[in-house]
């Protein structure tokens, strides 16, 4: 099944200018790079390792800090981590302590929401993620993929205007992989959050994202910045629906041609 895209003209993250570099300066990792993402986009960033693309992403979240050039998010400068960004991790973040229901509910308790709306709410976004029989389970109980669905449900609980995503489903068996991606395409339909999607992985890269974002080896630059077009402004809810359509094969060619240059490009 095809979903329209729901992205406004409104740009929500503005990267200017952004040079990153550590070892007192002797050590570039983000070179210059700017980009605007519109409320509403997903945005996939896919380069070589250690080009840079999880230190841009974590500048957004305000994990790190610039070492030149600046960043907004809905207008204001970056100048730390806010509710306004959620980050969803590789690794598996639950409390083991606390059942899936809990998780979910644990930030916005934190954020003093009363606890009749956080039932409702954790209520709601266990259902998204299909993990509703599964609510008042532990972690312990739970499978890597349905743990990294707690996580997804907790970050969202909290209403974050952007999603920020690091590699969430790298830890994942290939099957588990694609049903993760296919909700998530489903889940951003109904939340319609701004995603940025830190991933090695092309393939998933192409069936999630709106555009991708391209860096080069080190120091991190933008090589490419791809709209994928021959989408023709949907998002599919199976990724056969996807693989079948015109254009598909070229670019998935190109992205493989790209990164198989600037690897042999950091190995020279």
């Amino acid at each position: 099944m095809k979903l329209k895209r729901d992205i406004s003209e409104h740009n929500i993250i503005s990267v200017n200018d952004v040079t990153k570099t550590y070892l007192g300066g002797t050590f570039t990792a983000v070179d210059n790079v700017s980009l605007n993402i519109k409320e509403g986009e997903i945005v996939a960033f896919v380069g070589p390792s250690g080009c840079g693309k999880t230190t841009v992403m974590r500048m957004v979240a305000g994990l790190e800090t610039p070492t030149t050039g600046g960043i907004q998010v809905s207008g204001h400068d970056v100048q730390g981590p806010g509710p306004d960004r959620g980050m969803i991790f590789q690794a598996y973040t639950s409390f083991p302590w606390l059942t899936a229901r809990q998780n979910v509910e644990y930030g916005i308790k934190i954020l003093g929401v009363p606890a009749a709306e956080r039932r409702e709410r954790a209520q709601k976004l266990l259902e998204e993620v299909h993990l509703i029989a599964a609510a008042d389970k532990y972690p312990a109980e739970l499978s890597g993929g349905m743990k990294q669905r707690v996580a997804i449900a907790r970050t969202l609980a909290q209403k974050p205007e952007v999603l920020l995503m690091d590699e969430p489903f790298g830890a994942l068996d290939a099957q588990v992989r694609w049903e993760m991606q296919e909700m998530m395409v489903e889940i951003m339909d109904v939340e319609k959050k701004t995603v940025i999607m830190v991933t090695h992985d092309i393939q998933e890269a192409i069936y999630m994202a709106d555009r991708i974002v391209f860096y080069t080896r080190t120091p991190g630059r933008i090589k490419e910045d791809v709209y994928m077009d021959f989408k023709q402004g949907h998002r599919f809810t199976s990724k056969e629906d996807l693989l079948s359509q015109p254009g598909y094969l070229e670019i998935e060619k190109q992205m493989f041609a790209w990164m198989r240059e600037e690897i042999q490009l950091q190995a020279a």
